[in-house]
């Protein structure tokens, strides 16, 4: 894992393109270890396109990301050797949780280290519920996605996106369905991971969110960090 202090996440030229239409124009980024970053801008300007892009979601043309040691580059297809390793280093938190609904919640937080880093069913469940604990959702873990409230599903996917450990975390738009209190805990929570020198990356339009949590923001506009 990257030092405390060091570089995560390294993005150098990032375009992307659908069609005729150019979604990232040449993104280039660094983020450090601990830092908590927010992506901003319009819709359409590429937010969750380089979270996707960075998590091995998204496919791109040109460029080069770098997370803690694992390189994706454009244009190229990326081996599953190398997606696996980056499944170690990166969480993703997407905006609608995606929860298998037929899984219960600690289900859902075991199911990536069971069955795609060959951890023991028992260690899985074990570091489960040390982190359902951790988020105040432990007396959920046999509770169905549908079972849960918002603010408890959102947590049962930051545990999911946590259960390997990974030294980055993505979120996407993670206060759209959140009333004030809610969006306040949501923001101390992410404290207290940047406090264990996680990084965070996060898309918003959530201005006061971002002014009030994050360490630093990043603009973009039409493709570019503005």
């Amino acid at each position: 894992m990257t030092g405390q202090g060091g570089v995560v996440l390294r993005a150098d030229g990032l375009r992307l393109q659908r069609g005729d239409r150019v979604v990232l124009g040449g993104v280039s980024l660094d983020v450090s270890r601990g830092e908590v970053v927010a992506l901003m801008g319009p819709s359409g300007s590429g937010k969750t396109t380089i979270l996707r892009a960075v998590a091995g979601l998204e496919r791109f043309q040109a460029g080069q990301i770098e997370v803690d040691g694992v390189t994706l580059s454009g244009g190229v297809d990326t081996s599953k050797s190398t997606l696996r390793d980056l499944r170690r280093k990166v969480g993703m938190v997407f905006q609608f949780h995606c929860l298998f609904e037929h899984l219960s919640a600690i289900e859902n937080v075991c199911l990536a280290p069971v069955h795609a880093h060959g951890v023991t069913p028992a260690a899985a469940r074990t570091r489960g519920l040390e982190l359902l604990k951790a988020f105040g959702v432990d007396h959920r873990a046999a509770a169905l996605p549908r079972q849960l409230s918002g603010g408890e599903a959102q947590r049962v996917a930051i545990a999911r996106a946590l259960a390997v450990d990974p030294p980055l975390l993505l979120m996407d738009e993670p206060t759209a369905s959140l009333d004030p209190e809610r969006r306040t805990e949501l923001g101390v929570l992410l404290q207290g991971l940047q406090r264990q020198h996680r990084t965070l990356i996060i898309s918003t339009h959530d201005e006061d969110f971002a002014r009030d949590f994050a360490t630093r923001i990043l603009r973009l506009r039409d493709g570019l960090v503005a």
